[in-house]
Order: C-alpha cells, then sequence, then structure tokens
C-alpha cells in the first residue's frame, strides 16, 4: 500500500482558564482551543517493520524511543483493538517542542487518524477516544482538530465551533517551557479553587453563540486570558519579551500566550497585516520562530 499521510497542526488556546486544582492533583481547566494553519507532518507505511523516522528543523533531540508519542498513540490503539494493522511511521517536525502549541499531542492524534484510516475505523470509535485519553491531556481535543471549548483536564469536549478565520502570528522565542513547572509556579495546593483567574470565554459553546465575524471574535476574546501566562513568565522571562514586542506590532489587535507557553499569538484584522507583522518581526529577531498563519 501506498504511504498514508495527515496534518498535525498546531492547537492555540485562545483562552485558558485555570479553575482550580483537583485532589488527584490534576488542575481544571476551561479553555477555548482553534487550530493553525501551520503544524507538522506525519505519514504510516503499512506493513513496513513498526517504529518512527523523524526529520525536520526541529527533529533533533526528539526521540525514536519507546517514549515516543506517535509510538505511544500506536501502542495505546493496539491495547485497544486485537490485531490492529500498523506500519512505520515518518515525522516532520516543523513545529517547536514544548512550546505550548500542543506539538507532541497533535502528533499522537495525528497517528491515531492514520491507524483508524487504516483500520476502517470512525473518529468517533470509542477504542480511538481511549486512546486518545491516555497519552495526554491535549490528545483528544487533537483528534479531529476543530475548534472547541475543551474542560477539565482535556478529556471533556465541546460541540465544534464554526470560529471566524483569524489572521493570527505565531512567535516562539526558542525556549522549551516544561508545562508542569509552569502548574507548579502557578502555586494551587490539590482541592484549592483558583480565585485570581481570568475571566472565562463568554461568547457560548455551540456554533450560534459564537462571534460571527473576527473582530467581534476578538473583541470577546479580548475579555478573557490565559491563567498561564502570569507564571510562564516568572518560569520563562522571554515570554514578556515576546508579548511585548507583539503588541507594539502595526495592526496587533490582541497579544497573548498559548497553553503553558512559550509561544504567544497575535490577531491582525486580515491576512496581510499579519503577513506584513511577521516580516517585521523576523527581520528584528531573527532567531525567534515567527509564522503567519490562520486559527480557526
Amino acid at each position: 500500500m501506498l504511504p498514508l499521510a495527515t496534518r498535525a497542526p498546531a492547537k492555540v488556546n485562545l483562552s485558558l482558564r485555570v479553575l482550580g486544582r483537583r485532589a488527584d492533583g490534576y488542575h481544571e481547566l476551561d479553555s477555548l482551543v482553534a487550530f493553525a494553519g501551520v503544524g507538522d507532518e506525519l505519514s504510516l507505511s503499512p506493513g513496513e517493520p513498526a517504529g518512527v523516522q523523524i526529520s525536520g528543523p526541529f527533529a533533533a533531540g526528539l526521540s525514536t524511543g519507546s517514549d515516543n508519542l506517535v509510538l505511544k498513540a500506536e501502542r495505546a490503539l493496539r491495547e485497544e483493538i486485537a490485531g490492529l494493522r500498523s506500519g512505520r511511521f515518518h515525522l516532520v517536525k516543523r513545529l517547536p517542542i514544548a512550546s505550548g502549541i500542543g506539538g507532541g499531542s497533535a502528533d499522537a492524534a495525528a497517528a491515531l487518524r492514520l491507524l483508524a484510516r487504516l483500520n476502517d475505523l470512525p473518529l468517533s470509535h470509542p477504542a480511538l477516544l481511549a486512546a486518545a485519553g491516555r497519552i495526554g491531556a491535549d490528545v483528544p481535543v487533537c483528534l479531529e482538530a476543530r475548534a472547541r471549548m475543551m474542560r477539565g483536564i482535556g478529556e471533556r469536549l465541546g460541540p465544534p465551533l464554526r470560529l471566524p478565520r483569524l489572521s493570527a502570528l505565531l512567535v516562539n522565542p526558542g525556549v522549551a517551557v516544561e508545562t508542569a513547572v509552569v502548574f507548579r509556579a502557578l502555586g494551587l495546593q490539590p482541592g484549592q479553587g483558583h480565585k485570581a483567574g481570568v475571566q472565562a470565554f463568554k461568547a457560548g459553546d455551540a456554533s450560534p453563540g459564537t462571534p460571527a465575524t473576527p473582530a467581534a471574535l476578538i473583541a470577546a476574546l479580548a475579555a478573557s486570558g490565559n491563567d498561564l501566562e502570569s507564571p510562564a513568565r516568572a518560569v520563562a522571562p522571554a515570554v514578556t519579551e515576546v508579548l511585548s514586542a507583539l503588541s507594539a506590532l502595526p495592526g496587533c489587535r490582541l497579544a497573548r500566550m498559548s497553553g503553558s507557553g512559550a509561544t504567544c499569538f497575535a490577531l491582525f484584522d486580515d491576512c496581510r497585516a499579519s503577513a506584513e507583522a511577521g516580516k517585521l518581526l523576523a527581520h528584528g529577531r531573527p532567531h525567534w520562530w515567527v509564522k503567519p498563519t490562520v486559527l480557526r
């Protein structure tokens, strides 16, 4: 068979509220998630010896061993489905690592999608959902890669949302930020609520309640925020530098951090404005990862 291929788009937390920390130590979240036009690429060659080959600008340092998230996804699904057909994966790593845009989770979800296609499984199959939940908190929302509200520790997903296209600029300063370190810096104890949290996104959980234009959506997002931004700034001061640089760009309507950082995004009125801003920023910060894109 010819190789099967799919994209693993970057996940962007347009808003992120931490509601508190559960007794088991996990943090309860409320987040509006969208997906970008940039991402990794994953292919699967059916019938070839199991494993994963990695190339691309961010391949260095990634393991091809059993701890690789693509292989973890394959094992998790194999434990759910006896006789699972598989093969060898090839990952083209274009997204920065440990950057708050779900690169590893997107790769794992992409692996599940390819295995589902090879084994004639719908994405709604319980085995796929169970496997996704076991791999990581962001994997379930990345499985279909559609804009949604994500709650709990990532296991409770709202219905798909028809968001207007947002012209955006994604920027990472080349600093890897561990999610666990940022959550520790938040300082919540088990069973403690986060009373000082940012406002939740209030546009509703279904398409009819979602702002119909980019300007309306940006205005709604401006009233929300990311609760992890402050602790991430303390852990990685480069986040503050990125947000300041984005806010100063011509035409920037909103600048915010995604996930636990250090990737941040800026929103603009149109793609031309985001592209021009990207050129300007890349010229001044050539060592930063700067990507104009569309979020939806």
